[in-house]
């Protein structure tokens, strides 16, 4: 059964996925991702909807994520710059 994400995690995943496919998703060592299937493992890390994490990990992966969000530091930010 597909797990369920409330409308934060929607908006991250989708974020992250729109990323990748315009060439701006980076991997933690600052290589580009080119695997669709490692840029839906960072999306759902970056969410907070990885189930390889427990409920902690998930809770704060999100508040990191939403608290870079609004200051302004994921690519799609920056490009608007």
């Amino acid at each position: 059964m597909p797990r369920k994400h409330n409308s934060g995690q929607k908006a991250t995943i989708g974020r992250v996925m729109h990323e990748f496919k315009h060439g701006e998703l980076r991997s933690g060592h600052g290589e580009k991702v080119k695997n669709p299937k490692q840029a839906i493992a960072i999306a759902l890390s970056e969410s907070g909807g990885s189930n390889q994490q427990n409920p902690e990990q998930r809770k704060r992966s999100l508040s990191r994520t939403k608290t870079k969000e609004r200051n302004g530091e994921t690519a799609t930010a920056e490009k608007g710059r």
